[in-house]
């Protein structure tokens, strides 16, 4: 090739990367600035500062896991604790979303403006799985309010900012970008956690702040930082708009939790070595290791081995992800869900709804060391509300009282067999303790561990 050609070619191949950087062209584009997204956002942030009750041990030694399990040390002494954060108003008449970890617990709140007004306000809906907490300002109106932001429309790269009051220096404006979605570490909460990740500066005092995008809007709630040194260091984490919206409409309706869609399933990720096994394109989607035959996915024909790949025209990748899509659907909403099945994609429809609800327990009664036990059918609500594995079966303690209390049973003990006799159901249990018996002999699982307690009869 010749010398002049080779130069004509480089020339070329530069071309297009000189002209993608250039300075300001224009005196417009020299005053660029994110001012007006800050107009308009920053006014619906405010400060939150909480005060709560904690109780104290006197001993320095109270909390020590080896000598605590051998000394009482007496009485606590409370004390009152104070935390900084932030919350962003989302109606003009004072309703205001924050974290649970700043608010959720707090005795007193009180809720500082951007123009330096101030409100005492009150929960209306905390959840310490999420991380969020919505409150009320007393008698407030005419506020400042952010919109909502599709979330789920966000991408990877778009420009966000983060407002909130880092260390409790003030007001602050940090800009980045979105810098990861679908995140599930880092987070708090026992498994829920699903967030937008950005690299805008988050500090101690920005959680419960606003992530917003260049039109102004809501799109997510900061909740949380990865740090080795205490401070910022590009990898924060916000809870997103969509799922934010899902509790401020339940708190505004007047309810104390997030009625979450029941599943009725278990899932797992899905690597490289079961796409394989299962003849997937690519290891994406949550597949499905069991299944609850009251599961509304039972009923719409998915089973176990099956890979949940998309809900409601969304992508699922993984367990948070698919209670994401699941809670931001909400009870009562159909959605289309795309699934792999036996070597090929398939698509059903299913109709969410809340977890079946429980018979009523029954209080054991009578002449017997069992007198004031209450006892359930383990259904599937009970089964959620105590965080046990999905196909549990068997009879949970509900309550213990009176001369019950000797039996060292405790709620959320599932009953397995007494005497050597299985327990099945409620009226199993009522009919085993009638017999006259001098001791007893009580097979019961507790913490995933199974466990047996020998008792004098009454």
């Amino acid at each position: 090739m010749h010398r002049p050609a080779l130069l004509a070619i480089l020339v070329l191949l530069a071309a297009p990367l000189a002209a993608e950087t250039r300075a300001p062209g224009s005196a417009d584009e020299i005053q660029l600035s994110f001012a007006p997204v800050v107009k308009t956002a920053a006014p619906a942030v405010v400060n939150i500062y909480a005060t709560r009750i904690v109780a104290r041990r006197v001993s320095p030694f109270a909390d020590d896991p080896f000598f605590s399990q051998f000394f009482g040390f007496g009485e606590t002494v409370p004390r009152v604790q104070n935390s900084l954060g932030s919350g962003v108003i989302l109606s003009p008449d004072g309703i205001v979303v924050s974290n649970y970890h700043v608010v959720g617990d707090a005795e007193e709140i009180r809720v500082v403006l951007s123009n330096k007004r101030e409100f005492d306000a009150r929960v209306l809906l905390a959840d310490a799985d999420t991380d969020l907490a919505v409150i009320a300002l007393e008698n407030a109106s005419d506020l400042p309010a952010l919109g909502f932001a599709d979330s789920d429309a966000v991408e990877v790269g778009d420009l966000v900012l983060a407002i909130g009051n880092p260390f409790g220096v003030g007001q602050t404006v940090t800009s980045g970008i979105v810098s990861g979605l679908a995140r599930s570490g880092g987070g708090l909460g026992r498994g829920r956690g699903y967030f937008i990740q950005t690299d805008a500066a988050i500090n101690p005092g920005n959680s419960g702040g606003a992530l917003v995008d260049m039109h102004g809007r809501l799109v997510g709630i900061n909740t949380s930082i990865l740090t080795r040194s205490g401070g910022s260091e590009g990898i924060g984490f916000a809870i997103p708009a969509n799922l934010v919206r899902q509790y401020v409409e339940a708190a505004e309706a007047g309810a104390s939790e997030l009625p979450r869609p029941w599943a009725g399933i278990e899932v797992q990720p899905v690597d490289a070595g079961l796409a394989e096994a299962l003849g997937l394109p690519l290891p994406t989607g949550a597949a499905i290791r069991k299944i609850h035959p009251d599961s509304p996915f039972a009923a719409a024909g998915l089973g176990v081995g099956d890979v949940i790949t998309a809900i409601g025209g969304l992508p699922v990748d993984g367990p948070q992800e698919l209670d994401f899509r699941l809670a931001t659907l909400g009870i009562g909403a159909e959605a289309a869900v795309i699934y792999w099945h036996d070597g090929r994609e398939e698509t059903a429809t299913i109709r969410l709804a809340a977890a079946p609800e429980a018979d009523a327990p029954i209080r054991l009664s009578g002449a017997t060391i069992f007198n004031g036990l209450e006892i359930a059918s383990l259904s599937p609500v009970l089964i959620d509300r105590l965080d046990l594995p999905l196909l549990t079966e068997g009879v949970v303690v509900t309550d213990v009282e009176g001369l019950a209390q000797r039996t060292g049973l405790r709620p959320g003990d599932i009953l397995v067999a007494l005497n050597g006799r299985a327990i099945g159901t409620p009226a199993d249990m009522a009919d085993l303790v009638s017999d006259p018996q001098r001791v007893w002999q009580i097979e019961f699982i507790r913490g995933g561990q199974r466990a047996v307690i020998r008792i004098g009869g009454f």
